[in-house]
């Protein structure tokens, strides 16, 4: 039977807390925000191990002695810890959702189309990428996949806004359109 041999965290991604603060001296700060001075470590380690919590190093840059603190460091670092997962919550990840089409595209197609664009650009708020593949000798219509893309961004300007104006890169022409600011609607 093996056993498996845990990797130990090397010293400096330990949190500074109580003992693991080396300065001699520090400024002492009291759990309600009250400044206390300047003392030794290990009598502000002593202090905060009589009153139930740790002593948390807040500031150590720039001075000659470093900013102390008394607080519960498991409740803190929960707390930030929640703030942080609330953060990632209510953020928005914005994704770039791509139409293709033909410029030989049929009326009812391009409707679709169009109320695509409006789902993805108003309701989801994502980018939407609108491409017209030119294959073979279809590349001499160039003029019509680029009259295609205006008028597609013409139909959707209540929902988007087109980052850069329609472009040909190769054999295909192409719009990058993003959406509205505040049009939130869930």
């Amino acid at each position: 039977m093996k056993f498996e041999r845990y990797e130990r965290r090397p010293y400096r991604e330990l949190p500074m807390i109580n003992e693991r603060i080396r300065a001699r001296e520090v400024r002492l700060i009291s759990e309600t925000g009250e400044m206390l001075g300047v003392m030794p470590t290990m009598q502000a380690v002593k202090i905060a191990k009589d009153k139930g919590y740790d002593l948390v190093l807040v500031s150590s840059q720039d001075q000659q002695t470093p900013v102390t603190k008394i607080m519960n460091y498991g409740k803190f670092k929960f707390e930030a810890e929640k703030k942080a997962r609330e953060q990632r919550k209510k953020q928005h990840i914005v994704d770039v959702k791509e139409i293709k089409m033909s410029y030989k595209i049929e009326k009812h197609d391009y409707q679709v189309n169009v109320k695509k664009a409006e789902k993805f650009l108003y309701h989801d708020e994502d980018k939407v990428k609108v491409t017209v593949q030119l294959r073979g000798r279809e590349m001499e219509h160039k003029q019509l996949a680029m009259e295609l893309l205006k008028r597609f961004v013409q139909d959707t300007t209540q929902w988007g806004i087109p980052e850069k104006p329609p472009k040909m890169e190769g054999k295909t022409a192409l719009v990058i359109l993003g959406p509205l600011p505040h049009t939130h609607k869930k």
